[in-house]
């Protein structure tokens, strides 16, 4: 990976170097699914990069749905980054404890928000210890900044727009859960929920993209998506269990220099609950 701002990504050396600059940002994105009973917030508190903030995934949603971790409003989002010490034209740098997994919903949600100069730390926390750069406990309190929350709707897709593009085929809707929960031979891990995918989508689950807790290069993940038929100048709209590891594909299809991609926010946890939504099994 080249450090230049022409990627999402920046690596361990390029953060180490800039690490106190008054305008960067370290968030700490980490998540994990409620089945693991981890708490990322206790984690944080243990470990994380120096002057990291924590962002937390579901804290910081839309209070008025029961779907996990929804998008929160342009005004709740700009509250909370205040809140944090985010402000406009800051550079902000997002990892997880995973390597790659949680950091890029956070990451897609800033872009959402109309911040430009943010970026996935390439490797994450695992990376970052690897190379020997230390950690510190505690939480990280900065002063409150103005933030701007300009959201681009046209990015987020819901139930409506992805059953209208499943129908007219307008747009190809990749999903990056596991091929067992795909093919609906794996329960899935919320209650509820039917097992199997939605008609027309295309299987592509996040781990395909991945190599080590890190991005394949561009080249592999074209290769990843022309295996699977899916057509990088045509729109893709990514889509997951509950909106996180569809990020994944996101930002993965961005790095690819995929043309048009957007995200289902709402993803299997509203499809698979939905008594009008059609699914279907197997391949």
């Amino acid at each position: 990976m080249a450090d230049t701002h022409d990627s999402a990504l920046v690596s361990v050396d390029w953060l180490a170097e800039r690490l106190r600059a008054p305008d960067l940002v370290v968030i700490d994105a980490t998540w994990h699914l409620p089945t693991t009973e981890r708490l990322a917030s206790e984690e944080y508190l243990a470990g994380h990069i120096p002057g990291a903030v924590f962002f937390d995934i579901d804290g910081i949603s839309d209070p008025s749905t029961d779907l996990p971790h929804m998008l929160p409003s342009p005004e709740a989002f700009s509250s909370r980054m205040r809140k944090l010490g985010i402000g406009d034209g800051q550079t902000i740098v997002v990892y997880d404890s995973y390597g790659l997994f949680s950091a890029a919903r956070v990451w897609w949600t800033f872009r959402v928000m109309g911040v430009g100069r943010v970026h996935v730390l390439d490797g994450g926390l695992p990376a970052w210890v690897a190379a020997g750069h230390p950690l510190e406990e505690g939480p990280v309190r900065r002063p409150e900044r103005h933030f701007t929350a300009r959201k681009n709707n046209a990015a987020v897709k819901d139930f409506a727009a992805v059953q209208a593009a499943l129908q007219a085929r307008s747009a190809q809707v990749v999903d990056a859960r596991s091929a067992e929960r795909f093919r609906g031979e794996a329960p899935e891990p919320r209650p509820g929920l039917k097992s199997g995918h939605m008609p027309g989508a295309v299987n592509v689950p996040f781990g395909a993209v991945l190599d080590g807790g890190r991005l394949k290069s561009p080249e592999g993940i074209k290769a990843v998506f022309k295996a699977r038929g899916v057509d990088l100048s045509r729109p893709v709209i990514t889509s997951c269990g509950s909106g996180v590891t569809a990020a994944v594909l996101a930002l993965a299809l961005e790095e690819a220099g995929a043309r048009s991609v957007t995200l289902y926010d709402g993803s299997w946890s509203e499809w698979g609950a939905r008594d009008d939504a059609p699914v279907v099994t197997g391949d």
